[in-house]
């Protein structure tokens, strides 16, 4: 996964990225270290970009985002937020919007 160390980052990387997930953590969070390498392992089988952004490090984005809990995982597709998991994320559920969102993308193409 690609770090994102700043709002106006992350600004950038929205715009240009036509689908991405982005990972949300924290500090001190045991649910994110557990559930991180889970969600990292699959960003193999997709075609769109897996980014993380600590909001201990980052908090901005936690107010732009509309954040109240970690971890979560968000999926974008066109700038546009497809799917939000939050604290205890089901990853049949997740794996299966994963697909749903690659397959969008194979349309766009």
């Amino acid at each position: 996964m690609i770090e994102i160390g700043s709002y106006e980052e992350w600004n950038e990387i929205s715009k240009e990225q036509p689908q991405l997930l982005l990972f949300v953590k924290t500090d001190h969070c045991s649910v994110c270290e557990g559930l991180y390498p889970q969600v990292d392992t699959l960003a193999a089988d997709y075609p769109f970009p897996f980014y993380r952004v600590n909001v201990a490090q980052v908090p901005e984005m936690a107010g732009q985002l509309s954040l109240f809990t970690a971890p979560v995982v968000l999926l974008y597709d066109e700038g546009k937020e497809l799917a939000r998991f939050a604290r205890f994320v089901p990853m049949e559920q997740l794996t299966r919007r994963m697909q749903e969102l690659a397959e969008r993308g194979e349309r766009h193409d």
